[in-house]
């Protein structure tokens, strides 16, 4: 069984058992977290979509770490007019263990 989930502004795939790294979740370190903005959920050839979230449908799901992303480096330039601008961003993200897909 599969889930089509939103957290942080974006949708995630997730069946359980997986690990996915979402936006930051304020929640400590090993602790659950219920996720209950299902979109969609699935099951072979079956799938239930939500109009626009299914009713009764939640993910639980084990917080396994919290971290920031690669630096992402910006740099912008202008030819022949001196100017350049350097920028870096680390984005921070919650690694989540998914346990169980109720529908």
């Amino acid at each position: 069984m599969y889930a089509v989930i939103k957290t942080g502004g974006k949708q995630y795939k997730v069946v359980a058992g997986e690990k996915i790294k979402v936006e930051q979740i304020a929640a400590e370190v090993g602790q659950e977290v219920v996720i209950d903005q299902v979109l969609a959920v699935g099951s072979g050839a079956e799938l239930k979509i939500g109009t626009p979230l299914v009713a009764g449908a939640s993910v639980t799901a084990t917080v396994l770490s919290q971290g920031r992303h690669d630096k992402v480096r910006i740099f912008k330039m202008r030819r022949r007019k001196h100017y350049q601008r350097h920028q870096g961003h680390r984005q921070n993200y919650t690694e989540l263990q998914i346990n169980v897909v109720q529908a």
